[in-house]
């Protein structure tokens, strides 16, 4: 499908769809928190839309982008991705997170790079492509490192400026390239606070819409040297106890599944 052509309405009657303005997502408040249908959007103003197979893999859905003074229907709300959590549950903010990061790169992705033809969306996979050159564009995904060092029980958390006030977390930092996930661990750490690690061993990972990373987790021991936090991205870090902590980031994050193994083995 052209860009230009604009999907007049997803296969499904009652498909769920996805709608943005900018990064804070539509959705039904009254009677109940849940996702708008087509019918919900189809005579709002929109910029753009494209079908949603790609975010959820089952037919019928689709995402949108609102413009940006489109009056919202009553008993409809705008929230942030972070809320679709709370309010929704694990699976909507994932799926959400996939719509967000799917409509970012279609938009930014309309034309090709190479010879400016307008691209059409690949049949068998989640691509792009330009019909007169043949250049392909994947939706973008950023590694990124995320790390509890650990030393003689106690986990470094560190005060990143952009925080909200009073919260620590731990270290994290987006991959370069060339290097490999461990030869990120060791450099961010260093870089931030000027620690060196050992022990490197793998966590997990989580999808993280903002804007597209892919935050793959580590757990790492305390190596050398002593905290010197960079004055840059962080003002200030140390090491903590479980039993003084300070304020730390919410639930689903892979930064608070992290720390909460870190207290379930030091409890």
């Amino acid at each position: 499908m052209d860009p230009e052509e604009l999907l007049t309405a997803p296969s499904a009657t009652g498909a769920p769809c996805f709608a943005f303005r900018g990064d804070l997502l539509l959705l039904r408040t009254e009677p109940s928190v849940e996702l708008p249908v087509w019918e919900d959007i189809a005579g709002l103003p929109l910029s753009g839309r494209s079908p949603g197979f790609w975010i959820t893999g089952r037919p019928g859905n689709c995402w949108a982008s609102l413009v940006e003074d489109a009056l919202l229907p009553e008993g409809m709300s705008l929230v942030t991705l972070r809320d679709v959590w709370s309010l929704m549950g694990e699976r909507a903010f994932f799926e959400a997170g996939r719509a967000f990061q799917i409509m970012e790169w279609s938009q930014r992705n309309r034309f090709c790079g190479r010879c400016a033809t307008p691209m059409v969306e690949a049949e068998n996979e989640t691509a792009l492509m330009c019909p007169t050159c043949g250049l392909v564009s994947y939706p973008t995904v950023t590694p990124a490192i995320i790390v509890a060092v650990e030393r003689e029980g106690r986990l470094l958390l560190a005060r990143n400026t952009r925080f909200p006030k009073g919260r620590y977390s731990v270290i994290a930092g987006f991959v370069e390239p060339g290097e490999t996930l461990e030869g990120a661990v060791e450099r961010e750490v260093m870089e931030e606070v000027s620690v060196r690690v050992k022990n490197i061993t793998y966590f997990g990972s989580q999808p993280w819409p903002f804007p597209h990373s892919m935050m793959v987790g580590f757990r790492a021991e305390w190596e050398s040297g002593e905290i010197m936090a960079d004055g840059n991205e962080i003002e200030s870090a140390g090491w903590y106890s479980p039993e003084g902590f300070p304020d730390i980031p919410p639930g689903f994050s892979i930064s608070r599944r992290l720390i909460d193994d870190f207290l379930a083995r030091h409890a």
